[in-house]
């Protein structure tokens, strides 16, 4: 910057922050440590909730990672992409939000390397391999095969997604829901297994009513009445017919005008526009349906059609229930009413029926013969814990979409951390790469002290209990009860996680360890409000 006894060169502007080096790197492993502790306390089954208050007065309980990060606003860089990473586990395998973000305890493991001058691409290289290494170990000996038919294993496993959320009271209702549902929306085709949460399995929160009232419908539900009073509520073995058009007149897009020179063309337009309608509802009828679907609007003239010859319509259905009304009866949405056949009518439904739910009338399309979509209907006694439910039903939903994709196993409750980190520390004597197989116990650790129990002697015990496996070839199932706090042994106590989540987690909190270390240099140029150049309005005021 001194260029030889010269004025300092300033290259940067005034408002520009610049932190650089061992600083900047000890910096992000507090943020890291502190987002962390944040969420410690949201981890295994005695894990606490946390309410959060957003900007708009809106309040949200949840002990998920991700929701809570959600809602943070943080300042700090690193901090920021601490938080992505949660998003990003949540959007990849929907479980282990909470974990990936404790794992970051990798960061702090690189302090005191970085306070003995060792150079961060140094330490980076040592964690790029463990990461190789844990991975190898968790596909390869640590992990276990599982049938994805067999219905007792995987309702284990959603168990134990289950077992450390709010809905861990009602757990058999939520794990029979998730697995109900995964199984519904299982398309296999040309030997693609095509598993569609998000788009299928639909998930309606009503307010009012308990908890254990919740179920999965065999169908779909719609927050929709029939546009017409006197229309059917009521129709067994329905035959339905799905459209994306309007039955009505079609209107001009912006101002339309029609100049009219004599009295008889007003009329003429109007019986234009009644033939029209009436050709639509006579090509509708003439496929002798019970149940018209359509995203856009009936007119009045079109009801009176329809229900002359005794058709029940809805309107204004959404996009997305349109098409999952057409996977659970096996209709087809039609464009257009002339191109309209059999074969787009949809028989599998085996009811239809309006029922009136707290102040709302809900539509019900149920009893299929083999749906492929569904609709999951969630009752409690608020909003907010609908809300909270909703959350650890996707948990579970995703947890037992993982397994019927990727089926194989790891041991829960901290029992695949201290294994993965007993092979590696066996491997390495010193170093990162011991340092970052200690840093996997930090998840048996947080489990043992959520639930109380002694941590130092819960550790040591669980260390010699794995360090006393020899058998290469399978994984010690030695782990913690998040319960209790005490020893068990998962393959007795029936706690397995999907290996997806796991290895999900370990990449996501290895590497972004990593990015964050390669970082040394911090610029920061925010302006300061009120400083810089004066707004015209200010410039205003001052002449």
């Amino acid at each position: 910057m001194f260029g030889g006894g010269r004025a300092p060169i300033l290259v940067l502007s005034q408002n520009t922050k610049r932190d650089s080096g061992r600083k900047v790197q000890v910096e992000n492993i507090n943020a890291g440590k502190q987002i962390a502790d944040v969420i410690r306390t949201c981890l295994g089954p005695q894990a606490m909730l946390k309410m959060l208050m957003d900007p708009m007065g809106g309040i949200v309980m949840t002990n998920d990672g991700n929701a809570i990060l959600r809602e943070i606003t943080v300042q700090h860089p690193a901090a920021k992409s601490m938080i992505e990473i949660a998003r990003t586990q949540d959007e990849e395998v929907g479980d282990g939000t909470t974990s990936v973000i404790v794992l970051a305890e990798m960061l702090a493991a690189a302090e005191q390397f970085l306070e003995q001058q060792m150079h961060p691409t140094v330490i980076i290289r040592h964690y790029k391999q463990a990461l190789e290494d844990m991975v190898t170990l968790l596909e390869g000996p640590l992990s276990v095969p599982i049938d994805r038919n067999d219905k007792a294993a995987l309702a284990n496993v959603v168990k134990g997604c289950v077992g450390t959320k709010f809905i861990s009271r009602w757990e058999d209702l939520a794990v029979n829901i998730a697995l109900d549902a995964v199984h519904t929306v299982l398309l296999e085709e040309n030997g693609r297994t095509e598993i569609d949460i998000k788009r299928y399995a639909k998930v309606e929160k009503i307010p009012g009513g308990s908890i254990e009232e919740s179920t999965i419908l065999r169908g779909v539900m719609l927050n929709k009445d029939v546009t017409h009073p006197k229309m059917r509520r009521y129709i067994k073995n329905p035959r339905i017919i799905l459209l994306d058009c309007p039955l009505e007149y079609k209107k001009g897009e912006s101002q339309t005008n029609v100049e009219i020179t004599a009295e008889a063309d007003f009329t003429k337009l109007l019986e234009l526009e009644e033939e029209h309608v009436r050709r639509q509802c006579e090509e509708i009828i003439a496929l002798k349906p019970d149940v018209v679907f359509t995203e856009k609007g009936v007119s009045d003239l079109a009801q009176h059609f329809l229900l002359k010859a005794n058709i029940t319509a809805v309107r204004r259905v959404r996009k997305s229930d349109n098409n999952r009304i057409a996977r659970a009866c096996g209709a087809t949405v039609v464009n257009r009413t002339e191109e309209l056949q059999e074969s787009d009518v949809g028989t599998g439904a085996g009811l239809f029926e309006i029922k009136k739910m707290g102040d709302e009338y809900f539509c019900f399309i149920t009893e299929c013969k083999d749906p492929k979509a569904c609709t999951i209907l969630l009752r409690g006694a608020s909003k907010d814990i609908l809300n909270e439910i909703e959350r650890n039903l996707q948990d579970a939903l995703q947890v037992a979409r993982n397994i019927v994709l990727s089926p194989r196993l790891v041991p829960g409750g901290g029992a695949i951390e201290m294994a993965v980190a007993q092979r590696l520390i066996q491997k390495a004597t010193h170093g990162p790469y011991r340092a970052l197989a200690h840093a996997l116990e930090i998840i048996p650790k947080t489990i043992a002290q959520n639930c109380g129990a002694n941590t130092i002697r819960t550790l040591t015990a669980l260390r010699a209990k794995h360090a006393n496996h020899t058998d290469a070839n399978t994984p010690c199932t030695w782990g913690i009860d998040g319960e209790s706090g005490e020893l068990v042994e998962q393959t007795k106590n029936n706690l397995w996680e999907p290996l997806a989540v796991k290895l999900q987690t370990y990449k996501t909190a290895v590497e972004t360890s990593i990015l964050l270390l390669r970082i040394d240099d911090i610029v920061s140029g925010s302006k300061k409000k009120g400083d810089g150049q004066p707004t015209p309005s200010q410039l205003a005021q001052q002449e």
